[in-house]
């Protein structure tokens, strides 16, 4: 944070922003869920590109839905946009005892039993509004692999990745597969969300809410190495404040065909989604890439 480059004025606004954030971490989880509720409405209001797309995501996933159903649910996406706002200044700034005093864990001895017998884990996760949370949650007890696309801003960017690292995380970025391989080998658990479309080159189709989806591949290829088991992570909202589940190690993962694979972590996936489906992130574009011939969906 001591590079110069980040103290000229262009980033006046991003340092306005960890500032807010700063702030809003300190403040108690229900006041949280409500400004994030009021976030989250005005939010609904201005991003009308972003409400569109989750408009033809829910649609398309939920065919059975009326407009009206779907238009409510979108609402209740936004909110939950909204109180990610503070999820995410909880995930970078917050105290471990805050973090801590806000969870409920469930079968955590998944994640502790693969440990204890010496394997290779893989998290995972769906992209849902809490995620960052959810990973800086694992850190309290474990140390962990967090993958992670960078983001556009270069300050924001090195926020986050130091809110992480300073939490004990290794940060692994999306395209380097070569370190991710590594941290398996040397038994690291890797936190994993493969639920974005990633293009053609990266992915390959499979089921989605019945939808033929681009889906990315390399959850099975780092699957792969020996004595290695992918367990599903669970990380939700609740009234009181949060749910941390792992579920059941994937049995008979990965296929060898890539697509078998990736239809099996959709299918988890999916379930997940169900369970809470307002906090699913569904502004992400996930059917951008079609298969050859039919038409687009955005």
């Amino acid at each position: 944070m001591n590079n110069q480059k980040f103290y000229h004025p262009k980033f006046l606004p991003t340092w306005l922003l960890i500032g807010l954030m700063r702030l809003g971490a300190k403040l108690p989880f229900k006041a949280q869920v409500l400004l994030g509720g009021i976030i989250g409405k005005l939010l609904y209001s201005l991003l009308n590109r972003f409400r569109n797309i989750a408009f033809t995501n829910i649609s398309r996933c939920f065919p059975n839905k009326t407009k009206s159903e779907v238009e409510e649910l979108v609402k209740q996406n936004f909110k939950a946009i909204g109180i990610s706002i503070f999820e995410t200044a909880n995930a970078y700034f917050a105290t471990n005892n805050k973090v801590e005093s806000m969870l409920k864990i469930k079968n955590e001895h998944h994640l502790t039993n693969a440990l204890n017998n010496d394997q290779s884990v893989i998290l995972l996760a769906a992209h849902f509004m809490p995620l960052m949370l959810g990973s800086r949650a694992l850190l309290l007890k474990h140390n962990i692999a967090n993958i992670y696309r960078p983001q556009n801003n270069i300050l924001f960017d090195e926020v986050m990745r130091k809110g992480f690292v300073n939490n004990g995380a290794v940060m692994i970025k999306t395209k380097d597969t070569r370190s991710m391989l590594k941290a398996i080998k040397n038994k690291l658990p890797i936190w994993y969300a493969p639920d974005q479309d990633l293009g053609p080159e990266r992915c390959v189709f499979a089921p989605f809410f019945n939808i033929q989806t681009a889906t990315v591949s390399a959850t099975a290829r780092i699957a792969k190495g020996d004595n290695t088991v992918v367990i599903p992570y669970f990380f939700v909202r609740t009234e009181s404040g949060y749910r941390m589940e792992f579920q059941n190690p994937i049995e008979n993962y990965p296929d060898n065909d890539p697509a078998i694979s990736a239809s099996i972590t959709n299918k988890i996936l999916e379930a997940q989604i169900l369970q809470h489906p307002e906090q699913y992130l569904w502004i992400h574009r996930r059917f951008k890439t079609r298969p050859e011939g039919e038409g687009e969906f955005y």
